[in-house]
């Protein structure tokens, strides 16, 4: 039978009729605008502050929440607020700031695995507390109904902790049974189910001895060491991820009736479409309007933007940075430059999960050994007693003590502790096997711009300028945006200059900053453009009137830490190699700089990672460092790979450690710490190696109750976790 609901009677029609008009309010209101920015540039409390508070100022930002781990900021604000409208807002507060398409992202916000290890820890580790006491007891010699009411309690609280705590042992275990083969988590999952079914059985017999407190404890450790392992891979994500994100998820198209906004995904092969300044190309084509420059450092590490003008063409995810232009699209969506290199990246990302490690390698030899060990132990006593209680008893004697708990915490317990210590001195672990494949590495290469210079100008010859010469500079190049002009800005400020009092200051894009001084033109920009002569190293020229042409010097800054770093690993016999996408001169000179004997200049993004293959096919174990979009398929197809805090997302994602200071000095340090790190590994193997040796003779014979194999578990357990703790 259906009612039908009548709505209730008010005395004010328009009380009625309210909430009616709410709905359709809220219906046909636009939706929040929700826009995500990458920070690659953010490193404390203290700069998420700042970025938090310059974005809430805004009028029309309803909220800006910094992730310091992932270095971005989510921002929700009216509909008609866009990125280009709070880059600014973020770039003034002295960040650098990126949009990120929010579509292309996955929800990896929230750690939800590492919750549900933590959470069944937590019952595995209470339930273990409470049989413990229970199992004390029992052990101080409590007998008969006494004892079995001791073992009904320890089952009714194992039983349902062990099915909830054990399932991803279970889980596991099943499907590498399905594909019929063998891991680690088989005869762990074996040693539980066979603990607790025997238990049961001891314990519907009125037996002595019952496995409870075991299989628990066992569950317990095992999920300690997965919780630790867990931890350390907790940052990484995935870069060719990180790199379609960059790709500008809006263009504005010229059309017949002007321009109009639209999806990337919507633009086509002949497209015209227009990129303000500040803005990043979303497509390859060519450019068939405006003068400009652009800015390719981050895809080829070129330190100088590039002139363009019409007929030169251009890539997705270059900058353009002073004029606008208009660009007809060659290639577009999957076609583009940037999304062929996040197929780079997600080819070298499969080639590195090739590679096997020590524990896995370790499980390979143990699982198949414990299960025939126990096997013959059951298949032995059954045949001399005659008994199936007793030959099944000591197998699951001999698979609790044959210690799967010793050697799940080898690896994770070490690299815990070695984490540890590398972040306190700047380095973010992020990858379980990073430390292992660090530890191997015979060869460095590293990038240049970003990496091992800080991929910023500085003016080297301030002092050759007259006073009248460098407030006019000053003038003309706070003018401009170029990276030359805000180096020269900021080195005559430090140096107490004020400006000139100049009028009629333009920008030509592509060319200079050009005004008018006392009745003379006065020009500050290219050396083609102001008439200057040729430089060997990067300059910008200055023209007073009629007078000759003087160049400002500009030299890319050493990051801090590079000279001595470099000098480090040559003195611990590692070959060095710097592999850039800049010129020639300016490669050339920074190895000299730094005694780098070899070096590659004009290097694209997949010259880097076929280099790359080729030292790793002579037999090289290569660590690449570096920071750029162009060093992502580098430092993913590398054995193991760092990259600055200050690097992209993309770049830190790819990598298997992040620097987290400015300095590289730590890169040494952290491939020693890796040496002896494999080093504990290897002793944890040796120590539950002897342990086994010493230990399943006696499980085999029946000498081992469940109080010895508790005891005996905990004991290799600890002896493990106290060996890496000396990494500390």
């Amino acid at each position: 039978m259906t009612a039908t609901m009548r709505p209730p009677a008010s005395a004010c029609p328009a009380c009625a009729a309210a909430p009616a008009a709410e709905a359709l309010a809220a219906q046909s209101a636009p939706a929040e605008a929700h826009i995500v920015l990458s920070l690659p540039t953010i490193h404390c409390a203290a700069c998420m502050a700042s970025v938090e508070r310059a974005l809430n100022d805004v009028p029309g930002i309803r909220s800006a929440r910094v992730n310091l781990t992932l270095k971005r900021v989510s921002i929700e604000a009216a509909p008609d607020l866009t990125a280009a409208d709070v880059i600014p807002v973020v770039e003034r507060a002295g960040y650098e700031a990126h949009e990120l398409d929010n579509s292309a992202l996955s929800a990896t916000a929230t750690d939800k695995a590492g919750r549900d290890l933590l959470m069944r820890l937590a019952v595995a580790g209470f339930a273990a507390m409470n049989v413990m006491l229970l199992s004390v007891a029992v052990w101080s010699g409590a007998e008969g109904p006494t004892r079995d009411l001791f073992h009904w309690i320890s089952a009714a609280i194992v039983l349902p902790a062990v099915a909830f705590s054990g399932m991803p042992f279970f889980r596991n275990a099943w499907t590498a049974l399905s594909a019929r083969r063998l891991n680690m988590d088989v005869p762990i999952s074996l040693a539980i189910l066979l603990a607790v079914g025997t238990s049961l059985w001891e314990t519907s017999l009125s037996g002595e001895h019952a496995y409870f407190d075991a299989a628990i404890t066992l569950t317990f450790f095992l999920l300690t060491g997965r919780y630790l392992d867990h931890r350390t891979r907790s940052v990484a994500r995935s870069a060719a991820e990180e790199l379609a994100a960059l790709e500008v998820p809006r263009a504005w198209r010229v059309t017949a009736g002007g321009d109009e906004q639209v999806s990337v995904s919507d633009l086509l092969v002949g497209d015209l479409i227009r990129v303000r300044p500040g803005g990043r190309m979303p497509v390859d084509g060519e450019i068939t309007q405006g003068t400009s420059e652009l800015d390719r450092s981050l895809l080829t590490g070129e330190t100088l933007p590039v002139f363009a003008e019409p007929g030169h063409t251009v890539s997705a995810g270059e900058v353009n940075l002073t004029g606008p232009l208009v660009v007809r699209a060659s290639a577009v969506g999957r076609d583009t430059s940037l999304h062929r290199m996040a197929d780079l990246v997600a080819v070298a990302e499969s080639g590195r999960s090739r590679y096997t490690s020590l524990a896995d390698r370790a499980a390979k030899l143990y699982a198949p050994g414990v299960h025939i060990l126990s096997a013959l132990a059951f298949l032995g006593w059954l045949a001399v007693t005659g008994d199936l209680r007793v030959a099944l008893n000591i197998a699951a004697a001999v698979l609790i003590i044959t210690c799967p708990c010793a050697l799940g915490l080898a690896v994770p317990a070490v690299t815990t502790a070695a984490s540890g210590r590398l972040f306190k001195r700047g380095l973010l672990i992020k990858d379980s096997t990073a430390l292992e494949r660090l530890a191997q590495v015979d060869t460095v290469v590293f990038d240049k711009t970003g990496t091992l210079t800080a991929g910023t100008p500085e003016l080297t010859n301030l002092g050759d300028f007259t006073q009248r010469d460098l407030e006019i500079a000053l003038a003309l190049a706070e003018g401009s945006s170029h990276p030359l002009s805000q180096s020269l800005s900021a080195a005559a400020r430090d140096a107490g200059i004020k400006p000139a009092n100049i009028v009629n200051v333009t920008e030509i894009p592509g060319h200079g900053t050009q005004g008018t001084w006392h009745g003379e033109k006065v020009r500050l920009g290219r050396a083609s453009w102001v008439g200057g002569g040729h430089a060997i190293q990067t300059a910008a020229w200055l023209r007073v009137g009629d007078g000759p042409a003087q160049g400002f010097l500009f030299t890319d800054r050493l990051r801090a830490g590079a000279g001595e770093t470099v000098s480090a690993l040559k003195q611990a016999g590692l070959k060095i190699v710097l592999i850039s996408g800049d010129t020639p001169l300016a490669v050339e000179a920074l190895a000299n700089r730094l005694g780098i004997t070899q070096w590659v200049a004009e290097a694209l993004p997949q010259d880097k990672s076929a280099r790359i293959e080729q030292l790793t096919q002579s037999g090289a174990h290569v660590l690449m460092v570096g920071d750029g979009l162009n060093d992502t398929a580098a430092l993913t197809a590398a054995h193991a790979s760092i990259s600055p805090a200050s690097a992209l997302d993309a770049a830190r994602v790819a990598s298997d450690i992040v620097l987290l200071g400015g300095t590289l000095a730590p890169i040494p340090d952290a491939i020693s710490t890796a040496r002896k790190a494999t080093r504990r590994i290897r002793e944890n193997f040796t120590v539950a190696t002897w342990y086994n040796v010493i230990a399943v003779p006696l499980a085999v014979a029946g000498l081992c109750s469940p109080l010895i194999a508790a005891l005996a578990m905990s004991a290799s357990s600890i002896t493990v976790s106290l060996n890496a703790l000396r990494l500390r």
